[in-house]
């Protein structure tokens, strides 16, 4: 049996290539395949030659497909071309970007990947030109920063920081195009976002993408919706409420009105390990603590932290599904909590909602010790505060509170389809205080709506700071003498 690699080399003779041509011709003639149709900005994306462009819009716009079909018609065309397709963790490309490249841009049965989808071992799509189309991620950089492109696409480009990206610009400068590029596509986030500053600044052009620009969605000669348009937008994206609605919906850049979390800034508090800690591993010897906050039809949440030693929280690990017993989601939390070498995790404690006796009696059963988190009158506001607190940059310039990107365990099929948080960090943008008669917001209490994963996060702020009783950890005493101890 030919290894992987070997069945994913191209064809090198002159006319073998055309063969390979003229077959792939036909057997997209044979599939009924019609070439891709652009309009809008995803006709711009194609025709750009400028140094740096970006496209937003709302989810389901085409843009992602716009920049892979770019990227596929000038490796296929530029002998020697070196393409980039980034995010900012690489096994988030698994499930997003390469299965648009390979099953919508590619194809079905195209050669480069006949082995079957193992995207999650792919390096590179080699082309038979000798073009070359590398994949990566900004948690493992190496191979990613120490190479020449021709064209660089970063996906979800609102998840990185401003200097991810100029520092990926450096490195389109592989000189077989007549022009190089850095280009990225993303969802609105927040007004003042690095991205939106840089397009008002001239610096990094941005289209705006529509849903009538996908012709998936939009039939452009009868001028009304396709059934798959009125599945998604109407069906779906207008059921969306809040920010979300605003962002995903009619792709609006706007803020979160009544934000509780007014410092919250994903490109900040949402980084890659080697980025948080300047390592590719934990060190074993650090604090780990659990935190869970039980749910069925909503989700059930369980977060894993490492605290480092000058006490910054750093979630490592996330467990964010619904419709699982809590029996179920034990046995995952046994075999989730290991090292990197197989061997169990000496786990500090796991800290539940006191109000689920039941809940933390299936996991005790299960050889999981709990202790209940501090939740009495003023509690809610009193844990937002310290996690405020720890999300504001401390005296090295760096917050006390952060979520590891691609924490994530699985993702939740049926929150993904509904348009709902589907881990703690896309909770925090639609975290609002609930309004006075008045319609101004009552910053004494939020609304309890999609909140399982930040309920949690404070339960993890509430031990480790001393809530309801007890003393701080010894990195957190400057923060608290700062800001206060909440009562």
């Amino acid at each position: 049996m030919p290894s992987t690699q070997s069945s994913r080399r191209p064809p090198t003779n002159p006319g073998v290539l055309l063969v390979a041509v003229e077959l792939e011709r036909r057997r997209r003639r044979q599939a009924g395949e019609s070439g891709p149709r652009f309009y809008g900005a995803a006709r711009e994306v194609l025709d750009s030659r400028l140094p740096e462009l970006v496209i937003s819009g709302p989810a389901g716009t085409g843009k992602s497909y716009a920049c892979l079909c770019k990227l596929h018609n000038l490796a296929s065309s530029t002998p020697g071309f070196r393409g980039l397709i980034l995010r900012k963790t690489r096994e988030s490309l698994t499930t997003t970007g390469l299965v648009t490249f390979e099953e919508q841009v590619l194809g079905h049965g195209h050669w480069m990947v006949r082995d079957g989808p193992q995207r999650r071992n792919r390096q590179s799509y080699v082309y038979p030109n000798g073009s070359e189309i590398t994949i990566g991620g900004m948690d493992k950089p190496g191979k990613v920063l120490s190479s020449d492109f021709d064209l660089i696409y970063v996906q979800q480009a609102e998840e990185f920081a401003e200097n991810d990206w100029e520092i990926l610009a450096i490195r389109c400068r592989n000189a077989k195009l007549a022009y190089q590029q850095i280009i990225g596509d993303c969802n609105p986030d927040r007004p003042t976002h690095w991205l939106r500053a840089r397009a008002t600044k001239g610096q990094t052009p941005m289209l705006e993408s529509k849903h009538q620009d996908n012709p998936r969605l939009w039939d452009r000669h009868k001028g009304e919706w396709t059934a798959e348009g009125r599945d998604y937008v109407l069906g779906r994206l207008e059921k969306l409420t809040g920010v979300r609605r605003e962002r995903f919906l009619l792709g609006l850049w706007s803020a979160t009105e009544g934000a509780v979390y007014e410092t919250w800034d994903r490109s900040v508090h949402v980084r890659t390990l080697r980025e948080t800690i300047g390592l590719d591993a934990i060190p074993n010897e650090w604090r780990r603590i659990r935190v869970v906050d039980f749910g069925y039809t909503n989700p059930f949440v369980c977060q894993w932290w490492a605290i480092d030693p000058d006490g910054r929280a750093i979630r490592y690990r996330e467990l964010y599904r619904t419709q699982r017993l809590v029996e179920d989601h034990a046995k995952d939390i046994n075999r989730l909590s290991v090292y990197p070498d197989g061997t169990p995790e000496k786990i500090e404690t796991t800290v539940c909602d006191p109000e689920d006796a039941e809940g933390r009696a299936t996991l005790e059963k299960a050889g999981i010790p709990t202790v209940a988190a501090y939740k009495a009158k003023g509690s809610v506001k009193a844990g937002i505060q310290l996690i405020e607190a720890r999300l504001r940059p401390a005296g090295d310039g760096k917050p006390r509170l952060r979520y590891l990107s691609g924490a994530l365990v699985e993702s939740d099929q049926a929150l993904v389809t509904a348009g709902l948080p589907f881990c703690t960090e896309q909770e925090y943008d639609g975290y609002v205080w609930a309004k006075s008669s008045d319609g101004k917001p009552n910053k004494e209490e939020p609304v309890d709506k999609d909140n399982h994963g930040l309920d949690a996060s404070r339960y993890l702020a509430g031990y480790l700071d001393g809530l309801g009783g007890g003393d701080p950890v010894p990195g957190w005493v400057a923060i608290v003498n700062k800001y206060g101890r909440p009562t």
